[in-house]
């Protein structure tokens, strides 16, 4: 059995949560055995799940709160257990923070994979200078480079680098998104939403996900349609500054803030079509999941690669355009565009390659050959 060391989880359960979720449920684990090492001492996103199928989890103080400890416990721990490991598997949204690559390296782990998950920083501009710094640095401390899409690839690696690339797709379990009328009724009854049009959206609530401009379209679509509310799954430090925007607009009791939830495909199923404005996405794993349940979506055409289309009835419109363009294009969208069948969706999915049955088949395979 090969053992890989996985950084990468965090508290939220976001896109890259679920990414490294959808893998590791698929691989056989008496090939290939994942341990996850967290910047934080919070229990992480599905840490008991990870535990209860034999994965060691592992916390170290995050840098932000104590660097001198960060780097203490950081040492300590790769100078016991590097041996106990062939790979290091770094799942990242930039190469600001490329500690553990270094750490891996200097202690022999002989394989280091950084994985890019992001098409654009998203911190601040000091992040962003450490990440155009360790980008020209990369191959010295990285043995093989991923990226979720040809555009996270794009941003992330230098022109020297980026031929090296391997896109690794973020495939999911269809079968855990699929529709469900029990839960919609359920859901749409606790939440008083059975007499409305909702708009649903699944993100952390960040400029990333941009649901300021969510709200704000949802004011002026309000002036001709004051059926439809907007349902906003996740949380985020966004979150007082949206809820106050709801009230400066006056529509404070037509956005729903519902925070992070666990039974996503149940939400999902209450949906009625899936908004998804990002400004910019690595891929965009819930957009693929609100497909698979079949949404009308409506996704960034700026901000969302192309790669995540599956569906006939998931549209791109530019950022660039007003919000009372956006509302306009919504509101067609609600009078033309339908929930899709399950045999439709199959078929559609099953040509994307973003099967997680098929596609961790393959990425166990590499991840075989590599160590």
């Amino acid at each position: 059995m090969k053992r890989i060391l996985v950084f990468g989880m965090n508290e939220n359960p976001g896109g890259v949560e679920s990414f490294i979720m959808n893998y590791f449920r698929e691989f056989n684990r008496e090939k290939l055995a994942l341990d996850f090492l967290c910047n934080s001492n919070d229990k992480i996103a599905y840490e008991d799940e990870l535990i209860s199928k034999g994965a060691r989890v592992f916390h170290l103080t995050a840098r932000s709160k104590n660097p001198i400890r960060y780097y203490w416990e950081m040492y300590r721990f790769f100078k016991e257990y590097a041996s106990d490991y062939q790979a290091i598997w770094v799942n990242i949204n930039s190469l600001a923070n490329i500690d553990y690559l270094k750490f891996a390296r200097y202690f022999g782990i002989p394989v280091r994979i950084v994985h890019s998950h992001n098409s654009q920083n998203m911190d601040t501009k000091l992040r962003e200078k450490l990440h155009n710094h360790n980008r020209d640095k990369i191959e010295k401390w990285a043995t093989d480079f991923w990226a979720c899409s040809h555009e996270a690839a794009k941003w992330f690696y230098n022109e020297e680098t980026i031929g090296k690339v391997k896109i690794i797709p973020n495939a999911i379990n269809m079968n855990a998104s699929i529709f469900s009328s029990e839960a919609r009724d359920k859901i749409r009854i606790d939440y008083t939403l059975d007499n409305k049009f909702v708009l649903g959206h699944v993100g952390r609530l960040h400029f990333q996900k941009n649901q300021e401009f969510m709200i704000r379209v949802l004011a002026k679509l309000q002036e001709f349609r004051d059926d439809v509310c907007l349902v906003l799954v996740g949380q985020g430090e966004d979150l007082n500054k949206l809820k106050i925007l709801a009230e400066e607009l006056s529509i404070q009791d037509k956005v729903y803030f519902v925070g992070v939830q666990s039974n996503i495909s149940e939400w999902l199923s209450t949906f009625d079509l899936f908004f998804f404005p990002s400004n910019f996405e690595g891929l965009g794993i819930a957009a693929l999941e609100a497909q698979v349940n079949g949404l009308p979506t409506l996704l960034s055409e700026e901000g969302v690669p192309k790669e995540v289309k599956i569906n006939d009835n998931t549209f791109f419109y530019p950022l660039k355009e007003s919000e009372e363009s956006w509302a306009n294009f919504l509101d067609e969208m609600i009078h033309t565009t339908t929930r899709l069948n399950y045999e439709y969706i199959q078929e559609n999915f099953e040509k994307s390659g973003y099967d997680i049955k098929i596609a961790a088949q393959n990425l166990e395979k590499q991840l075989l050959e590599l160590v």
